[in-house]
């Protein structure tokens, strides 16, 4: 496509062609559900046929891959399956509209486009539909002033990002045992989404009182981006979580692990603000209904299956989780299973070698099925009588972020120590083999355990990494980032230092960070 944008839209700009964009955009774009979509297409009165009261593709039926309808004529097709493509190749109706997200697509230039026209339409009808719906105001990009314009013209240096940029790293300074806490904020202010979430200024505060952490939060990130290279003093931080979580104040060295959960949990409550609904006033569709940043990133929905050993009749029950807090062999829990033994094979890119254990051994023997004994009797819906059953765990919806716990740390009423089992973890996980929709086609004889290429959808890439040095009276956590694509950085409080692939590989592992490698969008 030119610079000066796509010539193909001024054919379509003729006649009535502004109402006509309007009309989809009020009635197939902006409209919320299927079902919205059909009531207001009823009532536009604006012509359209009976053909055009459900979005549907009109070749194959189905409502998603991502369907596009036609801007010369009443036709819906679905673009992942190109009936789009093949209506705009036999009619040469070279525009259509995503009816997901509003963009233009042009088939000639092959390519999603910008006209200023089109913009102001879409956007002028995305506020309408906002106000109609109750919800108001949306968070909407920024677009430059006049003035800001000016500025820009007059001052052209821009900072630019290489791979060598050093951006967004800055060491923070130690309070009195604070490592705990320093290594959870290194590793939270390099989740992508969570980062772009901050410095796009997207939370709006209700709270009255100056107490909001994600507030303190936002200010986190601005000083973490800032460029400066001096280490941040975070007391501000720490007060806020000492008044939120009081079961952390003090100096006392305490668990990162239990800081995680904390800082996710008081930013999860003061989010409320940042929640959005959806088009019918809904909560979000995730396990802990909520679409705060914090739901959206960290939430995943972990299935527990029950099943009778007498009717084998199943109970299901789906309860959100942030982490998984995985058993480690040397534990007192007995651990089973091992991979398949010593032999060099490759698991989710693991070796196996002289029987190590690998973080795939840990989720094997996490979502294994586990006898839960006569001492555990349920009461079973089927048999109306307590009988001994089998208990299942699988994941049902995978988070963006997902963070493994290794437990490193057993307390019991005889033991308290730490457990240094060398556990080797990958830079690429494939979550497939423990999906619940993988464990019931295993069920009915469907699955089968194939590297495939094209299916992206529970792959991880690892970016942060925090490790426990010491034992457990007397320790220190210190944390590995990824700053870019394999490059990673070692923070120990104030001091940050290059590091390998190679020494986060082979460091013990206490919490382990991963990222979806391809985000789904709702």
């Amino acid at each position: 496509m030119s610079p000066a944008g796509c010539s193909h839209v001024n054919g379509y700009k003729v006649d009535n062609w502004k109402q006509n964009l309007r009309v989809i955009y009020q009635c197939f774009v902006w409209s919320g559900t299927a079902e919205t979509r059909r009531r207001k297409v009823l009532q536009s009165g604006a012509g359209w046929p009976e053909l055009a009261k459900s979005c549907i593709c009109h070749m194959c039926g189905a409502h998603l891959n991502r369907l596009h309808s036609c801007l010369y004529c009443v036709f819906f097709g679905c673009f992942t399956k190109k009936h789009i493509h093949e209506h705009a190749r036999n009619k040469r109706h070279n525009l259509a509209i995503d009816l997901l997200y509003g963009g233009i697509y042009c088939f000639v230039c092959q390519d999603y486009i910008y006209d200023k026209d089109m913009e102001q339409i879409a956007k002028e009808e995305q506020r309408k539909a906002w106000k109609l719906q109750g919800i108001g105001e949306k968070y909407t990009t920024w677009e430059p002033t006049k003035r800001e314009l000016e500025l820009l013209r007059h001052n052209p240096k821009r900072r630019k990002i290489t791979t060598n940029c050093t951006i967004g790293l800055r060491g923070l300074i130690n309070l009195g045992n604070t490592c705990f806490m320093n290594c959870i904020v290194q590793a939270l202010t390099h989740t992508p989404l969570l980062r772009d979430f901050f410095l796009s200024d997207r939370h709006k505060c209700e709270m009255q009182s100056n107490s909001c952490l994600v507030c303190e939060m936002s200010q986190l990130f601005q000083e973490f981006y800032s460029g400066h290279r001096s280490p941040h003093i975070p007391f501000r931080l720490l007060h806020l979580v000492w008044t939120h979580a009081r079961h952390l104040a003090g100096y006392e060295q305490q668990d990162a692990h239990e800081f995680l959960i904390a800082a996710l949990d008081v930013l999860h409550r003061h989010c409320k603000g940042d929640t959005i609904r959806d088009d019918n006033g809904k909560k979000a569709n995730n396990p802990n209904h909520c679409n705060c940043i914090i739901d959206q990133i960290f939430t995943g929905g972990l299935q527990s299956d029950v099943t009778c050993q007498v009717c084998h009749g199943v109970s299901t029950t789906i309860d959100p989780f942030w982490d998984i807090s995985l058993d480690l062999p040397g534990s007192s829990t007995p651990f089973w299973p091992l991979s398949p033994g010593g032999d060099g094979s490759t698991v989710n890119g693991e070796s196996h070698l002289s029987g190590s254990t690998t973080l795939t051994d840990c989720l094997r023997r996490f979502t294994r099925p586990e006898h839960l004994g006569s001492s555990a009797k349920i009461k079973c819906g089927g048999c109306h009588s307590y009988q001994e059953s089998t208990k299942q765990l699988t994941m049902k919806k995978l988070p963006i972020v997902a963070c493994f716990h290794l437990k490193r740390f057993e307390h019991s009423a005889k033991l308290r120590r730490k457990i240094t089992t060398y556990v080797s973890f990958p830079l690429e996980l494939d979550m497939t083999p423990f999906m619940a929709s993988s464990k019931e086609s295993r069920m009915n004889g469907q699955y089968q355990q194939t590297v495939d290429v094209l299916n992206n959808d529970n792959k991880y890439s690892l970016f942060a990494v925090v490790n426990h040095q010491g034992t457990l009276e007397s320790g220190h956590y210190t944390s590995f980032i990824r700053q870019h694509k394999d490059q990673w950085f070692k923070c120990d409080d104030a001091i940050i230092t290059k590091a390998s692939i190679k020494d986060v590989l082979d460091s013990e592992g206490y919490l382990l960070f991963y990222h979806k490698q391809f985000l789904e969008y709702e």
